[in-house]
């Protein structure tokens, strides 16, 4: 089977969020959503899950999930506001227990911040399975960029987060907490090994140097022949060495301070505290 997807681009976080649709119903699923934040007034914007929930609402479409690949750390998820307005179970990887352990600690969130992934719906595991109508989602435990990335394969369609990126742009960073170039390696391969013709559909896209437009599709025989960190026969070692490299002259994502407390947390503002407002963290010296 082959699904229906329909791309939202955000070009502030360079994040495109996904709308899967069984294309024989009106069941669908969101994959990756965005909340707008703006850092420097703490404030939050709703254009682009709008952008979402209007499609949905125009096709007469039936949503029943809301996906994360994983906890993103350059983007806030749109996840509860938009179960709000149209419902569907929150699903994520079952790894989000030790993000949820890890940033705690980082946070210094206290007994009061479950670390038991009971914020989501559900809670997925490698070898998974979840309909959208009558389509089978099958998920892949894909870690490496954090401990939770998951991808989600339905039909012909893969939904890798930032597992891979466009071949010419390579695959994402492996030096968050928890994150590992060796593990990502393997995880690569898990994806690689789907058929050729798969259509592989990424997390963000950042325009790579020669490129003037933004893409997002491309397919698993292409990423074998041409992505160009892991493509073309290059080595487990020879990955591992360029990731590294590569991560050590990387910045901070500009929202991850925002984005890890909130996305932990399924897409929830942490607690109000006792004037009615919520706070974020910012630990000086401690991410």
């Amino acid at each position: 089977m082959s699904p229906a997807v329909h791309a939202f681009f955000d070009e502030a976080t360079n994040t495109i969020t996904y709308l899967v649709r069984d294309p024989e119903g009106r069941a669908c699923a969101v994959i990756d959503s965005v909340l707008d934040f703006d850092y420097a007034s703490g404030r939050t914007d709703t254009r682009s899950a709008d952008a979402v929930i209007a499609f949905i609402r125009d096709n007469d479409l039936a949503l029943e999930w809301v996906l994360e690949t994983h906890v993103h750390a350059d983007h806030l998820s749109a996840a509860p506001y938009i179960q709000e307005r149209l419902g569907g179970q929150i699903g994520i990887g079952d790894r989000i227990t030790v993000v949820q352990e890890t940033f705690g600690k980082i946070f210094n969130e206290g007994t009061r911040f479950q670390r038991d992934g009971s914020q989501f719906d559900r809670l997925f595991r490698d070898g998974d399975s979840l309909m959208i109508g009558q389509m089978r989602a099958n998920v892949l435990h894909t870690p490496g960029h954090t401990p939770a990335c998951l991808t989600y394969v339905i039909g012909d369609a893969a939904f890798v987060g930032d597992t891979l990126f466009m071949p010419d742009f390579g695959t994402a960073r492996c030096d968050f907490p928890g994150g590992s170039a060796e593990t990502m390696w393997e995880s690569i391969q898990k994806i690689l090994s789907l058929p050729e013709q798969t259509r592989i559909f990424v997390g963000h896209d950042y325009k790579a140097e020669g490129r003037d437009h933004y893409a997002w599709e491309t397919t698993v025989g292409d990423q074998k022949r041409l992505n160009r960190h892991i493509g073309a026969g290059k080595s487990r070692e020879d990955f591992i060495a360029l990731r590294q490299a590569r991560d050590a002259t990387l910045a901070m994502p500009r929202l991850i301070i925002p984005s890890l407390q909130v996305n932990m947390r399924a897409g929830q503002m942490p607690e109000p505290e006792e004037n009615g407002k919520s706070y974020l963290k910012v630990p000086i010296n401690g991410l």
